[in-house]
């Protein structure tokens, strides 16, 4: 009987599965870029854009935040919003009235500004498929979401701690709502439109290839 029919290439697997070095460079690289990409957000942070009262906040961190969720995915990006808030109160650019408040309003607030992560994995489907119409409204989505999510726990802290600063005659349900609901719908435009033009200029920022 002719053995050649029967042999067979070994089976390579270190093509199949990742190696152990691969995964841990991979994630090395997702670290070091969220370093980055957290000094990056804080030092925005330093551009006056807010109101004297900080009823209204412009957040460009946030820019550099949504495409590092979307690279990375969302608890990356989550991740990068905790320490960009936790380094914002250790540098002093924190409002503080409680302990409670301040962690509420900056790590757990600031986290979710990485949020829009959470579409990550359809950007990079319709990536794949080449369906760049798609992949844009993922991105703005992911921006949209990204503010919303991060505004909505201002907005909580606002009608805990911050109500007894309302108007006379206002409810701090509706102070809180007004200023924080202003904040999260420029800030959710803000993204919906610098989201898609970096999308479109610069597309692999948004693909990471590790």
């Amino acid at each position: 009987m002719d053995t050649e029919l029967f042999r067979t290439e070994p089976l390579n697997l270190m093509r199949i599965i990742p190696t152990e070095e691969k995964m841990k460079n991979s994630k090395l690289i997702t670290m070091i870029e969220g370093a980055i990409i957290a000094g990056v957000c804080v030092a925005l942070s330093f551009i006056p854009l807010n109101t004297a009262n900080a009823s209204f906040d412009l957040s460009l961190g946030l820019i550099p935040l949504g495409v590092y969720a979307l690279r990375r995915g969302v608890l990356p990006g989550m991740a990068v919003g905790f320490v960009w808030g936790l380094l914002l109160i250790v540098l002093g650019k924190a409002y503080i009235l409680a302990i409670p408040q301040v962690l509420l309003e900056y790590p757990v607030a600031f986290a979710f500004g990485g949020f829009g992560g959470i579409l990550a994995p359809l950007l990079k489907r319709e990536l794949s498929e080449d369906r760049m119409g798609a992949a844009l409204r993922a991105v703005v989505f992911a921006g949209i979401f990204a503010a919303v999510s991060r505004w909505f726990f201002h907005f909580l802290a606002g009608l805990i701690f911050w109500g007894s600063y309302a108007p006379e005659g206002m409810s701090p349900l509706v102070f809180s709502l007004v200023f924080n609901g202003t904040s999260a719908a420029a800030n959710a435009l803000m993204l919906a439109v610098m989201l898609p033009i970096l999308f479109r200029a610069a597309r692999p920022l948004f693909a990471a290839k590790h």
